[in-house]
C-alpha cells in the first residue's frame, strides 16, 4: 500500500484520497460482479420452482404458453408481470379471469414475484413464443 502524504497549496490543504476512489469501486465491482450473477441465476431456479409448486402450471401450462382460456406468460416483460402480480395481490382484479388470480397471489412475498417474474422473462425451456405485440400490451385476458 503507498501511502500518499498531503500537499499544502496556498494554506489549503489537498487530500489525494478522492483520486483512489475510482480503483476501489472497480474492485469492488470485480468482488460482487459474480455474486450478482449468480443471484440472477438462482432467482431464476427458485421462480421454476414456485411456477410449479404454487401450481401455475395448472392453467398457464408446464411451458408457461398459456391455452385458449388462460393467457401466455412466457418471455413477458419483468414489469408487467410484477406490476400484475403485486395487483392480484392488493385484490385487485377488473376481470374474471383476474380475480381467479388474487388467490394464488395473495401469499407471494416481493422476492417471490421477483423470482416468478425472472423466470417466466428469461423462460429458456423449448421454443420461444415471444411476441413484441403481446409483451407490450398483453393478451386481454389478464
Amino acid at each position: 500500500m503507498i501511502i500518499v502524504a498531503p500537499v499544502r497549496y496556498n494554506c489549503v490543504i489537498v487530500d489525494y484520497e478522492w483520486l483512489k476512489a475510482p480503483l476501489k469501486m472497480a474492485k469492488l465491482l470485480l468482488f460482487f460482479f459474480p455474486m450478482i450473477v449468480f443471484a440472477a441465476g438462482d432467482l431464476y431456479t427458485q421462480g421454476k420452482k414456485l411456477y410449479f409448486s404454487k401450481g401455475c402450471n395448472g392453467c398457464h401450462g408446464i411451458s408457461a404458453a398459456g391455452s385458449a382460456q388462460y393467457p401466455a406468460l412466457a418471455y413477458r416483460r419483468k414489469a408487467f408481470l410484477s406490476h400484475k402480480l403485486k395487483e392480484y395481490r392488493a385484490k385487485k382484479g377488473s376481470t374474471q379471469l383476474s380475480q381467479m388470480m388474487i388467490p394464488f397471489a395473495m401469499g407471494l412475498s416481493d422476492r417471490e414475484i421477483d423470482a416468478l417474474t425472472t423466470f417466466l422473462g428469461e423462460y429458456r425451456e423449448g421454443k420461444s413464443t415471444y411476441s413484441p405485440d403481446m409483451s407490450n400490451r398483453g393478451d386481454g385476458g389478464s
